[in-house]
């Protein structure tokens, strides 16, 4: 699906790989419904995009809260018209701390936004989307749906959800107006980490160094995904390596990551 013209809402749009979405659709003629909890961002994502000549709304709103979610389609189409697409890219990672030793309420956070959250946006914008001449979902998953991270199990968790979700709807909607892609990103510069509410380990300037995909660059990767309506990308040479060695082996890849980060855990 070519996005000049199309109507895209993008969650995470106030930072991070959503604001680089927002712009790289707005550069290709889109119109965006920037969605996300922090007005502030909100309001310097659409900054940028008026200087680039963009079209981007902005909606604050807690993709967890149920009766703002259901409320989100008309609101996006009163504003900018029927929504063509639906990006789920907002998403939080857990503290750096063993299962054993996270808070249930903690781990029921990071599952209520990074899959009750983007199950109730397909929810409230797919029969919306199966009425429009050609549309796509984008579902924003992990390397750590596949290759397992100490540390961070319930994240994993939660993005191998989306993983099996996407690739559910993929086969339900075969025949239809609508496509999907599925992206396994691997580290991307981001500060998915504050925005998390999290504390960085003071150990981990101790752990070794990995090469991170700018956001920019993960953004043209997603937006070239939809145009050319792929079902399956990996973004940064990390996420591929790891995709083909966990396949091969699946132990070998955990094995692998558990000795990158063991000095984290203690």
């Amino acid at each position: 699906m070519k996005v000049a013209g199309k109507v895209i809402v993008v969650t995470g749009a106030g930072s991070g790989m959503g604001r680089e979405l927002t712009l790289e659709l707005v550069r290709r003629g889109a119109k965006v419904a920037g969605v996300d909890m922090r007005v502030e961002t909100l309001a310097e994502t659409k900054k940028l995009a008026a200087a680039l000549g963009g079209t981007v709304e902005t909606f604050a709103l807690d993709i967890t809260d149920a009766a703002a979610v259901a409320k989100l389609p008309a609101q996006v189409a009163k504003k900018l018209g029927e929504v063509d697409g639906l990006i789920n890219n907002a998403g939080i990672i857990q503290k750096f701390v063993k299962v054993n030793e996270l808070d249930i309420e903690d781990a029921m956070r990071v599952m209520k936004v990074n899959f009750d959250g983007p199950l109730m946006l397909i929810k409230a914008f797919l029969p919306g989307l199966l009425t429009r001449p050609e549309a796509h979902l984008l579902n924003v998953s992990s390397m750590g749906a596949y290759a397992p991270v100490p540390g961070q199990s319930v994240y994993g968790a939660s993005k191998a959800a989306i993983k099996l979700l996407t690739e559910g709807l993929r086969s339900e909607l075969k025949g239809t107006s609508v496509n999907t892609t599925l992206v396994f990103p691997g580290a991307i510069a981001t500060n998915i980490a504050q925005n998390s509410g999290m504390a960085i380990p003071a150990n981990m300037e101790d752990a070794p160094q990995q090469k991170t995909t700018p956001a920019d660059v993960a953004a043209r990767a997603m937006v070239d995904a939809i145009e050319s309506n792929n079902p399956r990308i990996t973004i940064g040479s990390d996420a591929k390596f790891m995709d083909r060695l966990s396949r091969l082996s699946p132990l070998k890849a955990a094995d692998l990551i558990y000795k990158q980060m063991a000095n984290l855990l203690g």
